[in-house]
Order: structure tokens, then sequence, then C-alpha cells
């Protein structure tokens, strides 16, 4: 077995927001991957939804109190936590005001799509990024799971490539039917920039920053494989992973959940 250690970054799990394609994965897959013998590690955005003393969520203080600068602007980071007995799975919640506070997730009350979802997903991505470092754990896979994760693989490819946690890990992108549909805000680029990681980077993967479907393309250009993993995905999407050449996994379903991405994982580390 290659892929021992599993980071899951995902956007939803259950019982934190309702259920759906992505929370109900959110929730069964690790618990199921973990009950299999790999070790596990798991985060989540701390979205405004969240009722935080119904689910016992706490701050860490030793993990909190970095600020990422995201388009010359600090913001602090706060992680919390918070455990599901029933599973015996941790979460690690990201968090901050701005982004997170009173806010649902892509959409507002009307069902607009946030006008800074971009500088959201890139706040999450180094969150998590900067967390998984302090935790002193090495993945051997990290698995992300929606639009709020997609930053991630392309900052693991190049930011972060050099740090110990990420330099041999492997990453794997779910995309699900739920991906953001309007035009990218104007400061995605300037918002993607950190060290090596260059927006102009791109442009050379044949991607465009004004592709409604720039998140998911990104993330699929940077990773090792590609998961499906809910109807209505937009067809530009396995395009690219097509394009890449990553190997795939459609539409998987909960059923033998742990042995289908078990054995995923174990393709994607060959």
């Amino acid at each position: 077995m290659k892929a021992k250690k599993i980071l899951y970054i995902t956007q939803e799990i259950v019982p934190y927001v309702a259920d759906s394609d992505m929370s109900l994965t959110g929730r069964q897959l690790p618990q199921e991957i973990q009950s299999a013998g790999r070790e596990i590690r798991t985060f989540m955005p701390r979205w405004g939804i969240i009722n935080e003393r119904r689910n016992q969520l706490h701050e860490v203080i030793r993990l909190s109190g970095l600020n990422i600068a995201i388009d010359e602007t600090d913001h602090p980071l706060i992680i919390k936590v918070a455990s599901i007995q029933a599973a015996r799975m941790q979460v690690y919640f990201i968090d901050n005001d701005e982004y997170f506070l009173k806010r649902k997730m892509m959409c507002d009350a009307d069902g607009n799509e946030y006008a800074d979802n971009e500088e959201r997903a890139v706040f999450y991505a180094r969150g998590v990024l900067e967390t998984v470092k302090k935790l002193r754990w090495t993945p051997d896979v990290i698995h992300c799971h929606g639009w709020i994760s997609s930053v991630i693989p392309f900052f693991i490819k190049t930011a972060y490539a050099d740090d110990a946690p990420f330099m041999d890990a492997k990453v794997v992108f779910s995309a699900y039917g739920n991906s953001p549909q309007r035009t990218p805000a104007d400061n995605l680029a300037a918002s993607l920039e950190f060290r090596n990681a260059k927006a102009s980077l791109l442009a050379d993967k044949g991607i465009s920053l004004t592709d409604p479907d720039v998140l998911s393309k990104l993330a699929i250009a940077y990773s090792d494989g590609y998961v499906e993993a809910s109807e209505g995905v937009p067809s530009g999407i396995r395009a690219e992973a097509d394009k890449q050449g990553i190997p795939q996994l459609i539409l998987p379903g909960l059923e033998n959940i742990a042995e289908k991405y078990g054995d995923f994982y174990e393709k994607v580390c060959e």
C-alpha cells in the first residue's frame, strides 16, 4: 500500500451542512478509508451557516494567528476543530471573519454568487496548507473536493512544491455539479500570486482567467487524478482531465466507497 496517509480538503461534510452528494461523500469517504486502515486528516471551511455551539467547534490557538496576504491585504487565519464521535473523525475548520462569518457557501441568500469566491478559495487553500505544515504531517495523497479547494493543486505544485509535507504527495481533485458559473473576479490573477505560483502559468496550460470554469480547470491541470463525483459537472471539466491524461474515476457513488477510492489512490500513486 503506497497511499497510507490521505489528506481530505473538502467543501462540505454532514452534519455541519445539509445533505448533498459532496457533504455525504465528505462524511462517508474519510470515515471508511480510515476504517480500512489508512490514516486521515480532514479540513473544511467554517461556513457562516455552521452552528458552532451545536457542533462543538473550538479554536485551536496554537494553529491560529497567521496573517495571509492576498492581493496586498492581510487576512487573519483562525483554525477551529470538532469531532464526529460516531465516525471517530476529527475535522479542522478554516475560518476568517471577512470570508466566512455570517456568509453562506457559494451563493448569498438571494442565490447570487459571492464576488470574492476566488479570493475565498485562495485563502482556504493557503490556510489549509500552512496548517498542515504546522501539524508536521506528511500525506501520500491529497484529495480536494469542490470549487473551494480548487486552488490547492496549483499551490502544491508551485508555491509549496519544496515544502516537506507536499514534495512527494499526489493530488486528486473531485468535481461536483455545483461549481461557480460566473465570470471570475478581475483580481483573480493578483490573488493567485504567491511565491512561485504565478497567474501567467495558467496561460501555459491553456486556461483563461475569464473562463467560468477556471477554478476547476486550474485544479485538474495541476492534479494527478480526477474524480467526477456527481451529475451535472460541465463537460469542459472532464475534457480538461482528458487533455491532461490523468487517471479518472467517474461517478463512483457511495457503495463500496473505501474499495473504489482506495484502489484509485493506489493507481494515482503508481
